[in-house]
């Protein structure tokens, strides 16, 4: 049965597009035919697994408003036998203005992939860095959320909003909707305010926290800026590994 999982945070910089982009792929590594969504009209998913937006002339975009089926805009990734990508571009700005006042505007991303839905073993939704109508139709196309936490001081400032946004979804769109779990970035052991963050993290979210933390690595930051997921570019490296880590704990 497909597991769609959305990574979800309003807090920019939090390791967001870096999770979605490196646990698609990792899981796909793992034998699971992997679908990986751009929800973000940032587009960094899409750049970060080497498609060139200006090479594309069908996104999300032009899906979600009904002009082509997910079918058609689907990309196989080169690097990551197993990886499809549907990618996102700017002009998904123009959904959230153009769906204001639709009928069941939180639905469209799930109807959407309805058709495609069953083809993968996962799905995994990158959303844009703010609560908007894109994150709700992530959150309602979706079994369960990743909340990409950052190891820093401020952490936990504004996670009061996001779970305050699961559930309202959960009430009204999506009663089978949890969290999957609160995932530690940029992790730090040599510093205190990491330990410090990951102890605050257990306190309020007991049993939720994923085992594995996603550390401060070099490698990871250089990666989309050569369009490739951390195991095309550097496979040795500690994001590889705990990415790999990340994905056996959830599979």
């Amino acid at each position: 049965m497909t597991q769609i999982i959305c990574i979800a945070n309003q807090k920019g910089g939090v390791g967001k597009t870096t999770t979605a982009i490196n646990l698609a792929a990792a899981i796909a590594a793992s034998s699971k035919k992997t679908l990986l969504i751009d929800c973000d009209p940032q587009a960094n998913a899409t750049t970060g697994v080497g498609i060139d937006k200006n090479s594309i002339d069908k996104t999300l975009y032009h899906g979600l408003i009904g002009e082509y089926y997910a079918s058609e805009i689907l990309i196989e990734n080169e690097d990551i036998k197993g990886l499809n990508i549907l990618p996102s571009r700017v002009e998904l700005i123009g959904f959230e203005i153009e769906m204001m006042d639709s009928v069941n505007r939180e639905k469209i991303l799930k109807e959407f992939i309805s058709d495609i839905k069953n083809d993968y073993d996962y799905i995994i939704l990158d959303c844009p860095p703010s609560l908007s109508i894109l994150t709700l139709n992530a959150m309602t196309a979706a079994d369960s959320v990743i909340i990409p936490l950052q190891s820093e001081f401020y952490a936990l400032e504004g996670l009061g909003q996001l779970l305050q946004t699961i559930k309202r979804v959960k009430k009204s769109l999506n009663p089978e909707l949890k969290i999957a779990g609160i995932l530690l970035t940029m992790f730090d052991k040599r510093t205190r305010l990491s330990h410090q963050v990951a102890e605050n993290a257990e306190k309020y979210f007991k049993g939720q926290v994923f085992k594995t933390k996603i550390p401060r690595n070099v490698r990871l930051g250089e990666a989309p800026s050569f369009g490739k997921p951390i195991f095309a570019y550097a496979p040795s490296s500690s994001g590889a590994k705990s990415y790999l880590s990340l994905a056996k704990e959830i599979i």
